[in-house]
């Protein structure tokens, strides 16, 4: 090939960035992580009405942001375990289109906005989620197809949530965003046990980990358990099945042999946000049985050890190892990567200082935005130029 061929094939191109979910969603979701944190704590005031700064800042996050990795990573997946693209070309921008509406719509205020914003978000959930169900039905890959079902879910659980938004209901709104959370958690559990184990036993030589197929099936109904108890309104029964999820959790942890993978930081974040994922699941069922303790007590710790410790920890682990998977490139970080972690880290332990009743509060809480911020941004300059090429 001659040096003019190759270098117009790396170019950026739209039917190349176009081909794969992980592409526009992996990049759009970490921009609106970036770009909601610093609205939320830095102009919070941008924040119309219906929603208010806490009801926003908890949707965008799981919905907005977390959801729409998730997103991202099924829809490339399930190509890849079924052989069939689920979407693509003018299908995925559509569905890009779909989810950035109501990005948009939530800032601008307003009924008629909102409820705008609130048809494209419930359309892009299930896009992605009947694409997803497509591929595997098709393949008839029946391992399979509870992942397009929670996608589904997770839409739903985002219709109670704008529901209970519109209606003013504070209490509602709290209930709703825990259980789109442990719908989350029921993904983020499933995908974990299965690629967590692959990446490490590729990556290092004669590591060996049994699938344990027995414990997952039990951590699955435990989590359906929860999940159907807090739609019945009995929060305080979702606390035996939670603590039991986590709790196996923090034994596949264990069993993952993590002595075996403390050189590799592609694989040891993956494992770190699998632990604290459990180990919020178990702080959950504290809470809910009411025998937390101090700051402990509140709700605020365990959502963010869930959705900060577990998943995005998990998350910026994902978005790097799969992309540079997909993406043909060595699987191994470069400075910026590893220095993008080390901020994640630190955005959460920052945030759960800022728990704690203290004359710091407010100093922890800038310095867990400023570092989620500075995470965000590396991967979003180390990446996009990947993105939006060819695979090398």
């Amino acid at each position: 090939m001659s040096t003019l061929a190759a270098t117009a094939s790396r170019s950026p191109s739209m039917s190349v960035f176009l081909s794969l979910g992980f592409r526009p969603l992996y990049i759009a979701g970490c921009l609106w992580a970036l770009v909601s944190v610093a609205v939320w704590i830095f102009q919070p005031g941008l924040i119309p009405a219906p929603f208010d700064g806490i009801s926003w800042h908890a949707h965008e996050m799981l919905w907005g942001f977390i959801a729409t990795i998730a997103a991202g990573f099924l829809l490339t997946a399930s190509g890849t375990w079924t052989g069939i693209n689920p979407l693509r070309g003018n299908g995925l921008a559509a569905a890009a289109i779909l989810w950035m509406i109501p990005r948009i719509a939530y800032l601008v205020g307003g009924q008629p906005a909102f409820l705008i914003g609130a048809a494209a978000e419930t359309a892009f959930f299930a896009v992605c989620g009947l694409a997803i169900f497509r591929v595997v039905f098709k393949a008839s890959n029946r391992r399979n197809y509870g992942l397009p079902l929670m996608m589904l879910g997770l839409g739903g659980f985002n219709i109670l949530f704008l529901r209970a938004v519109m209606q003013g209901d504070y209490t509602q709104v709290i209930e709703q965003f825990n259980l789109g959370m442990l719908c989350m958690t029921l993904i983020v559990l499933l995908i974990g046990r299965r690629v967590i184990p692959f990446f490490a036993m590729r990556r290092t030589p004669g590591l060996d980990i049994p699938m344990q197929m027995r414990s997952g099936h039990i951590q699955l109904a435990l989590t359906l358990l929860a999940l159907v108890a807090g739609l019945a309104g009995q929060m305080e029964a979702m606390a035996i099945p939670l603590a039991l999820t986590g709790a196996i959790s923090l034994m596949q942890i264990v069993r993952w042999k993590p002595h075996a993978i403390l050189h590799n930081p592609l694989l040891w974040i993956l494992y770190l946000g699998y632990a604290l994922c459990g180990i919020g699941l178990i702080m959950a069922a504290f809470q809910l049985a009411g025998i937390s303790q101090g700051a402990f007590s509140r709700a605020a710790a365990h959502v963010h050890m869930i959705g900060m410790g577990g998943f995005s920890v998990l998350i910026i682990g994902m978005v790097t190892r799969t992309a540079l998977g997909h993406l043909g490139r060595a699987l191994a970080l470069d400075a910026s990567m590893l220095v993008s972690y080390y901020f994640m880290l630190a955005a959460v332990a920052f945030r759960l200082a800022a728990l704690w009743p203290n004359s710091y509060y407010q100093s922890f809480l800038h310095a867990a935005a400023l570092s989620w911020i500075i995470s965000m941004g590396l991967y979003l300059w180390r990446f996009v130029p990947m993105l939006i090429r060819p695979r090398v």
